[in-house]
């Protein structure tokens, strides 16, 4: 009887044991199952996901690389691949060439964005290549074919830029002669970024890059505008090019435009605004 008792006690815990090992393979496979269905549609969304074009950022004069910093982080937060270019502000055909060959060194789709003179520079250098999508101008010169960049600050009234600069005179590395441009300390908050606090254009001044007088009168080359679509945000209180002027060279280009109230100082004061225009230009990028 006790030997009965104990067969029967061992078959039912064989059938218990082989019940438990059903029941966990199941539930492994289902998870594995899960696992690689889950693995494979997010495999395949990504698949589906077109890639971003990368932003190229050209700093005008008076300025550097680091004045696009917010735009920047903005630009990153949204998975947009960015590159900020060091513009050498030495002359408009040395300074679009060097960019011509940054470009050349990107793969894929480019949206190319320009602030002041930076705008002359990419218009010069974006001409001729297929890899340039959009053209995103801020606060910036659009040119035509051999207007310099002080042709068009000069060509509607309202800017003071003119009184508030420091020439220094240098020599290019040719020898030749020339002057390189500052805007003067005491004159950089109220003259370049009047709607930034005080602390912060106190430092752009002492960082600020000079640009030659030769850069700013030299004429642009055949502009890529007239073939590239293209954006222009006009800054309303800008003091070193007119926003009659920015709406001017807009209009010319057949460009989407918008305002802002802002400053020279566009990227610095209204990065968000500038991002968003930025963004706008490349969701049209295919």
């Amino acid at each position: 009887m006790n030997r009965t008792t104990r067969t029967g006690r061992t078959t039912r815990t064989g059938r218990t044991r082989t019940a438990l090992t059903a029941l966990a393979t199941a539930s492994v496979f289902a998870g594995l199952l899960v696992t690689t269905t889950g693995s494979a549609a997010a495999d395949k969304g990504a698949a589906t996901e077109a890639p971003k074009p990368t932003v190229v950022l050209v700093h005008g004069a008076f300025a550097d690389a680091t004045s696009w910093n917010d735009v920047i982080r903005r630009l990153r937060h949204d998975h947009y691949p960015v590159v900020a270019v060091a513009n050498p502000l030495r002359s408009l055909s040395g300074d679009s060439a060097y960019l011509r060959d940054v470009l050349a060194g990107i793969d894929g789709p480019i949206v190319l964005a320009g602030h002041s003179y930076g705008g002359s520079v990419m218009s010069n250098a974006a001409t001729g290549n297929a890899n340039v999508k959009a053209l995103v101008y801020l606060a910036a010169f659009l040119p035509e074919k051999g207007e310099s960049a002080a042709d068009l600050a000069a060509k509607f009234p309202g800017s003071t830029l003119g009184d508030a600069l420091r020439p220094v005179p240098t020599t290019n590395a040719d020898g030749s002669p020339v002057n390189d441009l500052y805007i003067r300390d005491e004159a950089f908050h109220h003259q370049f970024a009047a709607d930034v606090p005080r602390a912060k254009t106190d430092l752009m001044a002492v960082t600020q890059r000079p640009i030659t007088d030769a850069a700013l009168a030299e004429g642009a080359a055949e502009p890529a505008w007239k073939t590239i679509p293209s954006w222009v945000l006009v800054a309303t209180q800008d003091r070193n090019i007119p926003a009659a002027t920015q709406e001017f060279m807009a209009e010319r280009a057949h460009a989407h435009t918008s305002k802002v109230r802002a400053s020279h100082a566009v990227s610095v004061s209204k990065p968000g605004k500038v991002t968003e225009v930025i963004e706008d230009a490349a969701h049209s990028v295919r």
